[in-house]
């Protein structure tokens, strides 16, 4: 339904309604920006927590790796933030965020993946490699586009 199709006594609700929405949606927002960054403190808490274990279990190695996957987890987080923060400015929400931040989480299977408890099968090491590449196919196409589109 259009906005000439509604009764012309709708008009003082209607735009009642589009503040109260709008009111709701900043609100939102102002709670995804507090757990966000709640989830900033927690993943580097959890980060000195990986590296003093692995650093009294005496295997460096493992928990490095587990320590990395856990800054690629605070590295979406950010990626987020700065999305969020863009929005609260006034700008567009841009795909390629939500590209990149999926593209991390890949990543971040790939790294955890060698100090997981059971071992990978082939296949698996293969969809998470092949998603990793088509994610990367398609963050630089959209980037691609984004700078074509500029130049017009």
């Amino acid at each position: 339904m259009s906005q000439d199709q509604l009764p012309r006594e709708f008009e003082p609700l209607n735009k009642i309604a589009i503040k109260a929405m709008l009111w709701l949606n900043g609100f939102a927002h102002i709670i995804i920006g507090l757990a966000l960054a709640t989830s900033v403190i927690m993943f580097t808490w959890l980060f000195f927590m990986d590296v003093k274990q692995s650093a009294y279990a005496h295997n460096l190695v493992h928990g490095f790796l587990h320590a990395l996957g856990t800054l690629m987890l605070l590295w979406s987080i950010s990626a987020l933030i700065s999305a969020e923060i863009r929005y609260l400015t006034g700008s567009k929400l841009l795909v390629e965020t939500f590209i990149e931040v999926v593209l991390v989480l890949f990543l971040r299977k790939l790294i955890v993946m060698p100090v997981q408890d059971a071992t990978p099968t082939i296949s698996e090491v293969g969809m998470w490699v092949g998603g990793s590449f088509v994610l990367g196919l398609v963050y630089v196409m959209v980037r691609w586009a984004d700078q074509f589109n500029q130049q017009k």
